[in-house]
Order: C-alpha cells, then sequence, then structure tokens
C-alpha cells in the first residue's frame, strides 16, 4: 500500500518526466513516449517508471536508449524538481505494454 506522500511524488515526477520526454521527442518525428504510471519505493529512493512507446516497433530500441541515459534524465529532473524534492530518486524505466496485449485480445476476440 502506498502513502499519500509516495502517491503525490510519483504524481510530480510522472508529469515532469512527461514533459522531459516530450521536449526530447518533439524533435523526432513519428515517435511518442508517454509516462503511464510511476511507482515510487518507501523510502522515496527508487522510482520505476512504466513507459508507453509508439510506434511499438521501435519500442525495445527506445527503452535501450532511455536506460542508458537515465542518468542524464535524472538530472533534468532534478533540474525540475529542486524545491520540492530534496533526494532525486534513481529511475528504472520499464515498457508498459498493456496497450498491445488489448490490441491482441480484440483480435482474438474478432476472430
Amino acid at each position: 500500500m502506498e502513502t499519500t506522500r509516495q502517491n503525490k511524488i510519483a504524481r510530480l515526477i510522472q508529469k515532469d518526466l512527461s514533459n522531459i520526454f516530450q521536449a526530447q521527442t518533439r524533435q523526432t518525428r513519428n515517435l511518442l513516449v508517454s509516462v503511464s504510471v510511476v511507482r515510487i519505493s518507501p523510502d522515496l529512493s527508487v522510482a520505476k517508471a512504466y513507459l508507453s512507446i509508439f510506434p511499438s516497433e521501435r519500442s525495445q530500441e527506445v527503452l535501450q536508449n532511455i536506460n542508458e541515459h537515465a542518468s542524464e534524465i535524472r538530472y533534468e529532473l532534478g533540474k525540475l524538481e529542486r524545491h520540492q524534492l530534496r533526494i532525486i530518486p534513481e529511475l528504472k524505466f520499464f515498457l508498459d505494454d498493456s496497450l498491445d496485449y488489448m490490441d491482441h485480445i480484440d483480435e482474438l476476440l474478432n476472430q
């Protein structure tokens, strides 16, 4: 069970990560990265961000690139949240494939 503080910080991180990814993907055409959900550890030291990437064919490549640059993304996040958080949590990114799963279920139901 997450505490109220964890939920507030998770929402703040989700909003700021969305802004960071929106600014970075604005330069590339035909790529959309959205932050589905952020879960933060009870000690507020680790944040797990689940990303939806469109088109899904490039999702593994984009996720690998994001994980390679996680420290730079954390630095950008720190600049945005320096007045709200004392310690910026370590970021871990995962692929949120729930939309692909829903498409697969729809295909199976339509058969």
